[in-house]
C-alpha cells in the first residue's frame, strides 16, 4: 500500500515504517482507520473516519451512490486526521453468501528433503486446485500440512515420499464483490484486498489459546451476523445468519409505533437482553411515529421493550445454533463463543446467549493496536480493527498471488498446524 502527505502528518513517521489503510463497509456505518507497521509491535493508529451510511441492505450494496459518498467521507477524515492520502485499502464483505471449504492437495517428493522448490511447487498445485465455480474466493490460505499422513507445523527440511497441504478457501457470491469493489473505487479508492468480515473480526478479539482450544466468533452486525468458527489454532468454516441488531431496532419501532431513529436511542439507552426487577416500575417516553403536533408521547414499562428485545434475540441466537451445528461445531471441545460486533453491546447479551446456546459466552472488544481511539475500541469496531491486523500481518493469499510468485516459507502465523482436516473435524 502507498500512501503520500497532503499535510503535516500529525504522527510521527518513523523510518522503516509502512502504511496501511482499511475500510469496514457495513450495513449501518463506513468506518476507515490509517495506521502505521513497523518490522516489529503493534499497528499504530493515526486517522480514523466514520459516517452513517444508508447505501447498504443487508451487507449488500443497494444505493451505489450513497454507499459511494459513505466511503468517501469517512476516508475523506481519517486522511485530514493522519495528514496523509491513501490509494490502495483493505475492505470487508459481510454478506453475499459467504462459505468456505477445504481443498487437499498432495505432491510426490521421492524420498528426497523438502526444498523451497517443492514448497513452491505445492502451492501452485494448491492453487490449481481451487475452483471456485460461479462464485469468487476472498482468500485461501494454507491450513494444514502433512509428510507422508503425518501432520507438520512446517515441513521445509525434512525428509518424505509425500507432502500434502489442506487449503482453506472463503468465497461469495459474485455479484456483492464487484459492486462492493465498483462503491470502493468510484471513492478514489483501489482495492487492494477483500476480507470476509467474520475473519477480519477474529484477528482483533481472539487469543492465540482459544483458537488452539476452539471457539466460535459470532459477529453481531446491524443487518447480518457472520460467524467463524476456530479449532487447533485454525479457522474451519464461516457462516452468515440474514438478521441482526438493526432487525431489534426495527421490532421496536413497529411494537411502539415510534420512529427507527427513536427506536435506536432507546435500545442503545435502556435496552438489555435480561431484564432486571427495576425496569418493570420503571417508563420509556415513546415519541410518537407521526409528525402531528397534536400527537403525544406515551410511557411505557422499560421491562415491555426488553421483552420485544428478548423475542427478536431468541430468533436469532436460534438460528445461530442452527448454524454452528451445521458447521460441526459441537461436542464437548466446541464450549466457547465470543460475541462481537455493534449488537454485542447490549447490555447482559452474553448471559443470554449463554443460556441459548448453552456455552460459555464473553464479548470481543479490539486489541492489538496503539493508539486506537477510545469511541473506537468497542465491540462496534472489532472488524476495523482486525482488517488493520489482517492487513499488517499481510497474510498469503494462494489464489490471488500472482503466477510464479507463490511465497514457498511465508505461512499463517495464529498458532501453528495441529493436524490434517479430518483430525479438525473430528476433534469438535
Amino acid at each position: 500500500m502507498s500512501a503520500k502527505p497532503i499535510s503535516k502528518p500529525l504522527a510521527k513517521i518513523v523510518r522503516g515504517e509502512r502504511t496501511v489503510a482499511v475500510l469496514d463497509v457495513g450495513t449501518s456505518k463506513v468506518a476507515a482507520l490509517i495506521a502505521l507497521v513497523g518490522n516489529d509491535g503493534a499497528p499504530r493508529v493515526i486517522g480514523v473516519g466514520q459516517r452513517f451510511c444508508q447505501g447498504l441492505r443487508r451487507g449488500l450494496v443497494a444505493d451505489m451512490e450513497r454507499t459511494e459518498a459513505a466511503i468517501r467521507a469517512a476516508m475523506d477524515q481519517a486522511e485530514r486526521n493522519a495528514g496523509v492520502q491513501v490509494e490502495d485499502v483493505v475492505v470487508n464483505l459481510s454478506a453475499g453468501g459467504l462459505d468456505s471449504h477445504v481443498t487437499a492437495v498432495e505432491i510426490d517428493i521421492g524420498g528426497h528433503r523438502i526444498a523451497a522448490d517443492d514448497m513452491t511447487r505445492l502451492m501452485t498445485e494448491g492453487r490449481a486446485r481451487i475452483e471456485p465455480g460461479a462464485r469468487s474466493v476472498l482468500h485461501a490460505a494454507p491450513a494444514l500440512f502433512a509428510i507422508d499422513g503425518a501432520s507438520v507445523e512446517a515441513p521445509l527440511g525434512f525428509h518424505a515420499d509425500r507432502l500434502g497441504m489442506d487449503i482453506h478457501v472463503v468465497t461469495a457470491d459474485t455479484p456483492p464483490i464487484r459492486n462492493l469493489d465498483l462503491a470502493v473505487r468510484s471513492a478514489h479508492l483501489n482495492v487492494f484486498r477483500m476480507v470476509a468480515s467474520p475473519v477480519a473480526a477474529s484477528y482483533a478479539c481472539l487469543v492465540r489459546e482459544e483458537r488452539e482450544l476452539g471457539v466460535a466468533l459470532v459477529e453481531i452486525g446491524a443487518g447480518v451476523t457472520n460467524i467463524a468458527v476456530h479449532m487447533l489454532g485454525q479457522l474451519i468454516g464461516v457462516a452468515t445468519v440474514p438478521m441482526g441488531a438493526g432487525d431489534i431496532t426495527s421490532d421496536i419501532a413497529s411494537a411502539f409505533a415510534t420512529k427507527r431513529v427513536h427506536a435506536e436511542r432507546l435500545k442503545v439507552l435502556y435496552g438489555a437482553a435480561i431484564a432486571s426487577p427495576k425496569d418493570s416500575h420503571e417508563g420509556l417516553e415513546i415519541m410518537p411515529i407521526s409528525d402531528d403536533d397534536n400527537a403525544e408521547p406515551r410511557r411505557v414499562p422499560t421491562a415491555q421493550m426488553i421483552g420485544v428485545i428478548r423475542h427478536r434475540l431468541d430468533a436469532l441466537f436460534g438460528d445461530v445454533a442452527k448454524a454452528l451445528a451445521e458447521l460441526g461445531y459441537v461436542g464437548p471441545q466446541a464450549r466457547q463463543v465470543v460475541l462481537t460486533g455493534g449488537g454485542a453491546e447490549l447490555r447482559a447479551i452474553s448471559d443470554f446467549a449463554a443460556g441459548v446456546l448453552g456455552r460459555s459466552v464473553r464479548i470481543g472488544r479490539p486489541r492489538g493496536l496503539t493508539a486506537l481511539p477510545e469511541a473506537q475500541s468497542g465491540a462496534a469496531f472489532a472488524t476495523l480493527a482486525g482488517l488493520a491486523l489482517y492487513a499488517a500481518a499481510d497474510v498469503p493469499d494462494l489464489y490471488h498471488a500472482r503466477s510464479g510468485k507463490v511465497t514457498p516459507i511465508a505461512l499463517p502465523r495464529p498458532g501453528g498446524w495441529g493436524g490434517m482436516w479430518g483430525k479438525l473435524k473430528s476433534s469438535i
